[in-house]
């Protein structure tokens, strides 16, 4: 045996699941396509949200929340509909989770040295109904340094074990194949990758340069998602969610191909509920960018107006922040809308400097530095924040005019043929702007935004006060072409609550295991349908967690 065990994928389930395996004195060797500047993941990436319940972060804002508001959130998001097979232990994942996130999760974290900033953001707002999809109150926890600050205890945590004997890191080590021996997984084969000192997130080569065979008791799958590999995406693009667009952009590193499921599939395992998964239609393309189609997520306040490709604005609830997946099905199913691969955002000066947050840790400096007076200067100063500010000024989605013939006329640009009409625009915007005379209206996104501001963080950095868009004041105006941006998968290797990864037959497959994104976060479909958001990094913790702790017991 080279080791204990082996952890394939170097991202935060598969850190996790190493934490609790060099803290129980056991030898692991972490095998990773990736180079060392690669540690962590996607999740470092990530703007660090945690869903947490009934906190004194929730508290300090007057948030009232519970057990059992969460968990009929929880039901009314995941909507399970396969109970007797696939969603059998992803609903038992569901309930432990939530159960987790209001208890001991919030003082794990903190024993683990993860801090969190005292605003408590409100994502996922709703379908409009009680129990339905959405978070009731506010529950998005930002770490402090944001995904970096939810990756580095784990990081730190291997690296110190490497330094005792206890850990063993084989970079730009590809596992193309499982060992099985006897019924039980008992090692991995793969391909020694060439040299590559790129960056952090940077595409790296696949050149062969030699073989390698590593064996150990148990194997732990904890490679991520499908998120980088398009041809996957629309392979398992559900029907109920339309077509799959034209064109998609990314929102996660290259890496993210989905190959360690299959390994696993090929290896015995059962996967489930494939056609699930998680994409924005919130996304734009990075000016900057890293990885191949480098995509960033506007995380946005409910003010601003949300246009389909044909320029009428969308139905509620399909609202900025509200429903995530029902607005990318109103989106691909619409018929003549479906065609066309974008939306558009027309928000003010106004509006953008207090209410487009955007996705990712090199996006949020002052929050990923722990930067007190960037934080301050950022989120309660006058002005755009920097990130935001440079997509205004340099993104090729981004249009500003003073006018809104002018507008809607930069706007058209942006496509193949003009589709907007800007009489038509400028005549819904205006029956906007005369409900916005009264904090109380019977347009749906009017009573968003003043229910909004009724919670004091968001009164406080993240909602503009009311305003019309047309007022000169809150000017200039300016338009946000917005596409498809890959994400996650909901689905994938089924396992139970230990992380035991199951076979076709419903049975334990002895010696494997399967964390995060590739185990769908849990049991093969945590989430169910639906994401509440601040869960995906939270299910990698857990998952890699349930992981590493029953390997401890085991071995």
């Amino acid at each position: 045996m080279d080791s204990d065990a082996i952890v394939v994928g170097a991202g935060l389930a598969g850190l996790v699941a190493t934490a609790e395996l060099v803290a129980a004195g056991k030898k692991v060797t972490v095998v990773d396509q990736e180079n060392a500047a690669n540690l962590g993941g996607q999740a470092w990436w990530s703007f660090g949200g945690i869903f947490l319940v009934d906190t004194p972060e929730q508290r300090r804002l007057g948030v009232k929340d519970s057990f059992d508001l969460a968990w009929q959130d929880w039901l009314g998001s995941a909507g399970w509909d396969r109970l007797a097979d696939e969603d059998s232990w992803a609903s038992r994942w569901g309930r432990a989770y939530v159960e987790w996130a209001a208890g001991e999760k919030r003082d794990w974290l903190r024993g683990n040295g993860i801090r969190f900033t005292p605003m408590v953001g409100w994502a996922e707002r709703g379908d409009g109904r009680a129990t339905g999809h959405g978070n009731s109150v506010p529950r998005f926890h930002v770490a402090w340094g944001t995904g970096t600050g939810v990756v580095g205890p784990f990081v730190e945590a291997a690296i110190e074990g490497a330094k005792r004997g206890l850990v063993t890191f084989r970079h730009r080590h590809q596992v193309d194949e499982l060992i099985v021996e006897g019924g039980a997984v008992v090692g991995v084969r793969g391909t020694v990758l060439g040299p590559d000192d790129g960056e952090r997130g940077v595409a790296s080569n696949r050149e062969a340069a030699g073989e390698f065979e590593l064996r150990a008791q148990v194997v732990v799958v904890s490679t991520g998602g499908i998120g980088g590999n398009h041809d996957l995406v629309r392979e398992f693009w559900p029907e109920r969610l339309g077509r799959p667009p034209r064109e998609m952009i990314t929102g996660v590193p290259e890496y993210v191909d989905g190959r360690g499921i299959g390994i696993a599939q090929d290896a015995g395992a059962r996967l489930v509920n494939r056609d699930r998964m998680w994409h924005y239609v919130e996304g734009i393309q990075n000016w900057d960018p890293v990885w191949p189609k480098h995509a960033i997520r506007i995380l946005p306040g409910p003010s601003p107006l949300w246009f389909d490709a044909l320029g009428r604005l969308l139905p509620a609830p399909f609202l900025p922040g509200c429903d995530t997946l029902g607005t990318l099905k109103h989106l691909r199913t619409t018929p003549d809308i479906a065609q066309h691969d974008h939306s558009w955002f027309i928000v003010t000066q106004k509006m953008i400097e207090k209410e487009f947050a955007l996705s990712g840790s090199e996006q949020n400096p002052d929050i990923t530095h722990h930067d007190l007076k960037l934080l301050a200067k950022t989120r309660l100063g006058k002005g755009a924040p920097g990130p935001v500010e440079a997509f205004k000024q340099r993104g090729a989605d981004f249009v500003v005019a003073d006018t809104l013939a002018e507008l809607v006329a930069k706007m058209n640009s942006l496509t193949e043929t003009p589709l907007l009409d800007a009489a038509e625009v400028e005549r819904q915007i205006v029956a906007r702007d005369r409900e916005m005379a009264n904090p109380f209206s019977k347009d749906a996104q009017a009573q968003l935004i003043h229910n909004a501001r009724r919670y004091r963080g968001d009164k406080l950095t993240r909602v503009s006060s009311p305003h019309r868009v047309l007022d000169p004041k809150a000017g200039p105006l300016i338009g946000v072409k917005l596409h498809v941006l890959t994400r996650k998968s909901l689905g994938g290797i089924q396992t139970d609550l230990s992380s035991q990864a199951l076979g076709a037959d419903g049975q334990a497959i002895p010696g494997l295991f399967a964390a995060g994104e590739a185990a769908g976060f849990g049991g093969g479909g945590v989430h169910g349908y639906n994401a509440l958001e601040g869960t995906f990094l939270g299910g990698c913790l857990f998952s890699g967690r349930a992981a590493g702790r029953a390997i401890a017991r085991a071995l």
